[in-house]
């Protein structure tokens, strides 16, 4: 490999880690089609290595959100327990899907993702109507629900959907931030800053357990992980710092732009 090829991977992983820290989302959408598309990787491999660079750009997120005092994982347990399990099958079901429709699967996957960000009736739509701009004022959130109390049936709850969370992360190699952000948001009621804080360290014991799964398959480049895990450690401090400065909505329309057009690619090229 070049040194523009290596310089290439530091640099992705920059991206990925930025996007971890400034929305909580899983580098796996810019990792993956860049590993696939650009350095020729095989999808698997593509996969196993993004779960891997997840797992070190959520700790430095996460660890950056804990000294903000936005994290409260204790009434998330039963989501991140969950989702660990479901992790682990997901990874074993991914290898007995042929390299094909696993992208094209992967490519419908970014497309729905994108199109939920650009039309502003995913997160962004929810937050809006969910929480007011007091409740979401990071000094606000770090002095509220320091005990988020959850009753038996939501822990309940929260396990299934953490177990069917962790199935599709170990499938297609999503950490699951966004869907796990959303979940402590409609179901737990958690403050939008600490429900980011929460979700990304979530995001790392799901990434972990998908990562391990993966490897013990062999699917992890090496030098790809080394190369793209420390520009994202680099990228997801810078981000996870900055977040607050940054206009969510605005943020949310272009990065569902370049899912929707990293989807169609990866789509068409499975198809070709």
């Amino acid at each position: 490999m070049d040194s523009l090829s290596l310089l290439g991977l530091i640099a992705l992983g920059l991206c990925s880690g930025g996007v971890t820290g400034l929305i909580g989302s899983s580098g796996v959408l810019i990792v993956v089609p860049a590993l696939t598309l650009l350095f020729g990787l095989p999808i698997h491999t593509a996969i196993g290595t993004s779960l891997a660079v997840d797992v070190i750009a959520s700790i430095i997120v996460s660890i950056v959100y804990y000294r903000m005092g936005n994290v409260e994982l204790r009434s998330g347990l039963g989501l991140a327990l969950g989702a660990v399990v479901g992790a682990q099958v997901g990874s074993r079901i991914a290898k007995y899907i042929p390299s094909a429709n696993l992208g094209r699967g992967f490519g419908i996957f970014l497309v729905i993702i994108g199109a939920g960000r650009l039309s502003g009736k995913g997160l962004i739509g929810l937050l809006s109507s969910q929480h007011s701009p007091q409740s979401m004022d990071t000094k606000n959130v770090s002095g509220q629900n320091n005990s988020i109390k959850v009753g038996p049936i939501q822990v309940a709850v929260s396990l299934v959907l953490g177990f069917l969370l962790g199935i599709i992360s170990g499938i297609f190699g999503a950490g699951g931030g966004i869907m796990f952000l959303l979940t402590l948001i409609v179901l737990l009621k958690y403050p939008l800053h600490k429900a980011v804080g929460t979700s990304t360290l979530m995001m790392t014991l799901t990434a972990l357990s998908g990562a391990i799964g993966y490897a013990l398959n062999g699917y992890i480049s090496p030098l790809a992980f080394i190369l793209v895990g420390a520009g994202a450690i680099v990228g997801g401090r810078i981000g996870a710092v900055y977040a607050n400065k940054v206009p969510e909505a605005s943020l949310s329309k272009i990065i569902g732009i370049v899912f929707i057009a990293l989807g169609i690619i990866m789509i068409a090229e499975q198809l070709l």
